[in-house]
């Protein structure tokens, strides 16, 4: 008798289960692919290489002057027209504007890193709200990220670009 309650207890507890892991929704996006087409990401990549130039622009005249420089010592050095003493003083001075030239490049990639995480973090904060959102009205259990490559299998999941598209703007 107590087997056959055991059993009992086990069957509707099997039901159960596989009751609500049939219940349960999934769905996939590619952020990366949204983020592309929206018009916000467009203008931030505008901006990016509008200051990107900027910035080049003062490399490339540091570099010429440096270039200069370098020709007129070199112009003097072969001419004779310096010392030893002056020769090394010289190259000391092209040393650190090659030296500053070179810190000039790094702090160019900081700023520039420094201004995509300022223009895009808000356009990725605004698509993860609009992913929890459709995921909450959707009734969703999990939602992958097709664009990474981590999903191995979609075949049962709902693409829920257009939903979130339209919770953007888009």
């Amino acid at each position: 008798m107590k087997s056959i309650l055991n059993y009992a207890i086990i069957a509707l507890l099997s039901v159960a289960s596989i009751t609500s892991v049939s219940a349960q929704k999934f769905a996939h996006i590619n952020s990366q692919l949204l983020m592309v087409e929206m018009p916000e990401m467009k203008s931030a990549d505008s901006q990016i290489q509008t200051y990107q130039e900027g910035l080049m622009k003062k490399g490339q005249d540091m570099v010429q002057v440096f270039e200069a420089k370098y020709l007129a010592y070199a112009e003097q050095a072969n001419k004779g027209e310096l010392n030893k003493i002056e020769m090394q003083q010289k190259e000391g001075e092209l040393g650190k504007e090659q030296q500053d030239i070179q810190a000039y490049e790094q702090e160019v990639q900081t700023l520039l890193a420094q201004k995509r995480q300022s223009l895009y973090k808000p356009l990725i904060d605004k698509v993860k709200v609009a992913i929890e959102q459709v995921g909450k009205e959707g009734d969703y259990t999990m939602i992958f990220e097709s664009g990474s490559g981590v999903l191995v299998h979609a075949a049962e999941s709902d693409d829920i670009m257009a939903l979130v598209k339209a919770k953007i703007g888009i």
